[in-house]
């Protein structure tokens, strides 16, 4: 670790006395973006009419904080190859600098958070402009580019087309309160990354308040040990000037000293009180009131000011300075609300400059309130440095949506093969993996698995022996000649299965940057994360913002529900099944058979890496299954009839003359719902047996019958014809109200079974007869409908 302290460059202007030494053309640059990115927020909840009242909201003091350090970024130092994750707040100064770089019309700088314009926060699926990565969820954002750049190494190393290229986080000081930064930071994978650069805004204010110690020295420290380069901007040249003078080291030591709230109310003060807070009352009171009294009141004010976030010339450096053989993290020190009216107030996360404070603003920065959005004169020192920016950082990369793009390779909808004996459904996960690396090679080759250290005990261990484990140079298998080893850890850059640490967020953030790169570089890949589906709840949020920024990525939750029997209420998940129902950009599967899962995963993998695709969650289960119960038709086209309706959603598994009542069942336990339908059948009950393999679809299909959506809605009246419409028992492992819907197709009394309630460790049999899921609660609940 080393704190960074930049020395005077050659490329910048200098000036005599204790002027800065920043590029004036930079520098105006610097002060457009500030005016636009505050002009925009004031437009949108001053001036835009707001008839419901609501507020719209904006972060005019956090855009402030990161002007300097943008501005340095975009026009002094970034690459065309180089994608930047912005923080959520500053997300008007990104669209500031697409202005002045003629990537975004005019027309847009009045729509901020409005319907059809610019999103509150960064996004590459809705915004109008270049947005590398969507940001909004704090500590997501951070880490993508960390993920961003290992699947840019993926798909550069196995396909190219991807490049090379820095990848750049820009983040709060605030949002390294997030756990998903420290798992992402020490994750062994990551100390490699030398494209990987944060830049924290360390501007030590958070929503609330001015954070009393933000304890920076150990947060490099935990930097350092994780092996990333840590450079430090603190001061500014004008601040660093002053220390070299007679009184500098004792304002050094002061300021040094100084907690983040006293340091804070000094911006707030008049040059009168400033000069009789500043020098304090310790013993270097003398030196540094002997200082400051050389200074004009304005030179004062600027010197306190002077930090290093806000020096162009310091953040130049330390870009400059960058070791691309490591992770980097620049501390750049800030003013939250800088040059703003609001600057340094402890309140003023959301505040809004009055019409007033706008006009003194745009007065100080050289703009006209009156006519906000004035680009640059042609010909002039900054619309020339625009032109040329623009020039520089212009892509012409392939997308997916473009002229000779890479589309996937087509997936078979069914390999041909019909299991028998018992077997699991993730079982067949392992094994349809492998089948495809035989039938379908050029699809399998787009297949890129992913999990947090469980793959020997989901059932990829054969899928790894195949295709080996990635890493970014071979590395040696000192277990390959243990004949006692099963599985075999082969990594280097040929690997198609990627090994993470035991953390979750980790693995999704990873899935969503996988399935994104079919947007990014035209080439798609197939990714597959398999967690423990007790652990999907946690992976879910980041999973579900990789979804909302365009990663399309199938999501395999395994073991699952109560059927984990002896692993105890810590590990039987019960919400997920609905998780999938209600998740937007997610289709959701959880087949109860061997070959229902292969057509599910078939049909989830061919959506993946396209436009109009989608990501998919498929919930499976370790419960060993006769097949043979399966009844899957020999004739062709009854099998094709069949697979059609197990990927659309549901399919009848058992139907009698006369049905008095259907069980429609899902997953593990439809083995449940046949014996039950057997016994019922013995009490002359005849009931009809629907295996539900897709609730997010007929639930979709039951929209589409009243129009409320576009989608098909033929399975209903072939899984649930009117004429055969009965009471209705519903069970699964999870949540009752994950199928209760299915009553609305036909209007028919309803019972839901399920689980409602943590569960305990036990054999099978106890464990269904606890939670009321077992034949005996089928048979019951069917009776109390019909008798």
């Amino acid at each position: 670790m080393r704190a960074y302290s930049p020395s005077p460059s050659p490329s910048l202007e200098a000036a005599p006395g204790l002027s800065d030494e920043r590029p004036a053309t930079l520098e105006a640059i610097e002060r457009r973006v500030l005016w636009l990115a505050t002009a925009m927020i004031d437009h949108a909840n001053r001036v835009r009419p707001n008839p419901s009242g609501l507020k719209v909201g904006g972060h005019q003091a956090s855009s402030a904080s990161m002007t300097t350090i943008m501005t340095a970024l975009w026009f002094g130092h970034l690459t065309a190859a180089d994608r930047v994750s912005v923080k959520p707040h500053a997300s008007p100064v990104l669209h500031a600098i697409n202005y002045l770089l003629g990537e975004l019309d005019e027309s847009y700088l009045t729509r901020l958070r409005s319907f059809g314009g610019l999103q509150s926060y960064p996004s590459r699926s809705k915004d109008p402009d270049p947005v590398d990565y969507s940001t909004g969820s704090v500590g997501i954002g951070a880490t993508a580019p960390i993920w961003g750049a290992i699947a840019r190494r993926y798909v550069e190393g196995r396909f190219g087309g991807a490049g090379i290229g820095r990848q750049y986080a820009l983040l709060g000081d605030a949002e390294l309160d997030e756990g998903a930064c420290w798992e992402a930071i020490q994750d062994p994978m990551v100390a490699g990354l030398g494209e990987v650069v944060w830049i924290v805004d360390l501007n030590r204010q958070s929503l609330d308040r001015v954070v009393p110690e933000m304890a920076v020295r150990r947060l490099e420290g935990m930097f350092a040990a994780a092996g990333w380069q840590v450079l430090t901007l603190k001061y500014g040249r004008l601040l660093r000037r002053l220390f070299d003078r007679p009184g500098g080291e004792a304002l050094r030591t002061r300021l040094d000293a100084m907690s983040n709230p006293e340091y804070q109310r000094l911006l707030r003060c008049a040059p009168e009180r400033l000069r009789e807070r500043l020098p304090g009352t310790g013993p270097g009171r003398e030196p540094i009131a002997r200082l400051i009294a050389d200074l004009d009141d304005d030179t004062l004010r600027a010197a306190v000011r002077n930090l290093g976030g806000h020096d162009l010339g310091a953040l130049l450096d330390a870009y400059a300075a960058i070791d691309d053989a490591r992770p980097t993290v620049i501390f750049a020190y800030t003013v939250k609300g800088h040059r703003l009216a609001t600057e340094g107030h402890p309140q003023n996360h959301s505040a809004l400059l009055t019409a007033e404070q706008l006009r003194r603003l745009a007065a100080d920065l050289g703009a006209d309130p009156d006519a906000p959005w004035t680009r640059f004169p042609a010909g002039g020192a900054e619309a020339v440095l625009c032109a040329r920016t623009a020039e520089r950082l212009r892509r012409a990369e392939p997308s997916a949506t473009t002229q000779g793009a890479t589309t996937p390779p087509p997936v078979p909808a069914d390999l041909g093969r019909t299991p028998s004996g018992t077997g699991s459904t993730q079982q067949a996960l392992g094994r349809v993996l492998l089948d495809l690396t035989r039938r379908a090679p050029e699809a399998a080759d787009r297949i890129v698995t992913v999990s947090p250290d469980v793959s020997s005990s989901t059932n990829l261990g054969g899928w790894l022996n195949k295709v080996g484990v990635w890493a970014p140079s071979d590395r040696v298998d000192w277990f390959a000649d243990d004949a006692e080893t099963i599985l075999h850890w082969r990594e280097g850059p040929a690997g198609r299965h990627l090994e993470l640490g035991i953390a979750e967020t980790n693995l999704v953030g990873l899935l969503g940057e996988l399935g994104a790169t079919w947007s990014r570089w035209g080439q798609p890949l197939l990714p597959i994360g398999v967690v423990y589906d007790p652990f999907v709840n946690r992976a879910l949020e980041p999973w579900s913002f990789g979804v909302y920024a365009g990663g399309q990525s199938i999501l395999i939750g395994t073991p699952s529900g109560v059927t984990l029997a002896p692993e105890g209420g810590a590990h039987q998940s019960i919400t997920t099944p609905s998780l999938g129902l209600e998740q937007p950009g997610v289709l959701s599967y959880e087949p109860a058979f061997v070959l229902d899962t292969e057509w599910c995963l078939l049909e989830a993998l061919a959506r993946l890496g396209r436009p109009d695709g989608c990501s998919a969650y498929l919930r499976l289960s370790t419960r060993p299954v006769d097949q043979s119960l399966a009844a899957v038709p020999a004739d062709p086209a009854a099998r094709e009839r069949h697979r059609r309706q197990v990927v659309a959603g549901a399919y009848p598994l058992r139907r009698r003359p006369n049905p008095r009542v259907t069980v429609a069942a899902m997953g593990a336990l439809v083995t449940e719902a046949l014996a039950a339908a057997d016994r019922l059948e013995a009490l002359g009950v005849a009931a009809d047996v629907v295996c539900v393999t897709s609730p997010d679809l007929l639930f979709r299909a039951g929209r589409a019958r009243r129009g409320l959506e576009e989608a098909p809605s033929w399975i209903l009246d072939q899984v649930f014809p009117a004429d055969r419409a009965t009471p209705l028992v519903t069970v699964l492992d999870g949540h009752p109200h994950t199928l209760a819907f299915l009553a609305t197709v036909n209007n028919v009394p309803v019972t839901t079974l399920g689980v409602t309630r943590f569960g305990q460790s036990g054999a099978l049999d106890e464990v269904y007869r606890h939670h009321g899921i077992d034949a005996d609660a089928i048979v019951a609940a069917a009776l109390d409908l019909v008798e």
